[in-house]
């Protein structure tokens, strides 16, 4: 088991990206279980905090098995062995079009609290807790890239090493603090590996202020 909890692997990957601290960077964390990690990593670094709302689309049989992604402007992207299993359309335009109703109820209810912010010329650091096949990390990538950052780097506690390479090759750096083999479900890898509510996610975008909005970042006084 390598970490305690979320909070414990965000203060190690808080400490990996230290080159980023007072550089003001943007840190988007994927909803639902990211968010408490991105405020972490956020406050410590001294950036701003947001999101990036992108949904895994599971396979029929096995809905924790990612065939694909969505993301918020409704672009599907899909894995390798969903293509050739030939997946029915039917099927793959149901499970597209609930997810993108989770994305749509997602930016509806974040946006009077927390308005989206622009990545266009930023140091971006994309943060989710773990990926065993890396499809809604490289959904994001793919989004996040088409908008422009001056980099953009992943960091997430821990990865399958062939999710690994699939995203070392979308991002400009991957900070990941394990890489075990035999990977299993990302949860494996957590001794508390809780779920985290959409009310505490919409109370941490309520709450946080980056440093140039007046909030010391972690450390300062």
């Amino acid at each position: 088991m390598a970490f305690t909890d979320r909070e414990h692997a965000a203060r190690q990957l808080a400490e990996r990206l230290s080159r980023y601290r007072n550089r003001h960077p943007l840190v988007l964390a994927i909803p639902r279980g990211a968010l408490p990690m991105g405020e972490i990593i956020a406050r410590w670094l001294g950036g701003d905090l947001d999101v990036v709302l992108v949904r895994k689309m599971g396979a029929p049989d096995n809905p924790e098995l990612a065939m694909g992604a969505v993301d918020e402007k409704g672009n599907l992207y899909f894995e390798p062995w969903a293509v050739q299993a030939g997946l029915p359309e039917e099927w793959i335009g149901e499970e597209s079009r609930r997810q993108k109703e989770v994305i749509a109820k997602r930016r509806a209810a974040y946006t009077p609290i927390h308005p989206a912010l622009d990545p266009r010329g930023r140091t971006v650091i994309v943060v989710d807790d773990g990926v065993a096949t890396g499809a809604t990390m490289a959904a994001a990538l793919h989004l996040l890239r088409s908008q422009g950052p001056a980099r953009l780097v992943v960091a997430v506690a821990v990865a399958s090493r062939e999710a690994f390479r699939r995203l070392a090759a979308l991002a400009d750096e991957v900070v990941c603090l394990e890489t075990p083999e035999p990977f299993g479900a990302v949860g494996e890898f957590f001794l508390d590996f809780r779920e985290i509510s959409d009310r505490e996610v919409e109370r941490i975008l309520a709450g946080y202020r980056s440093p140039e909005d007046g909030e010391p970042a972690a450390g300062e006084s």
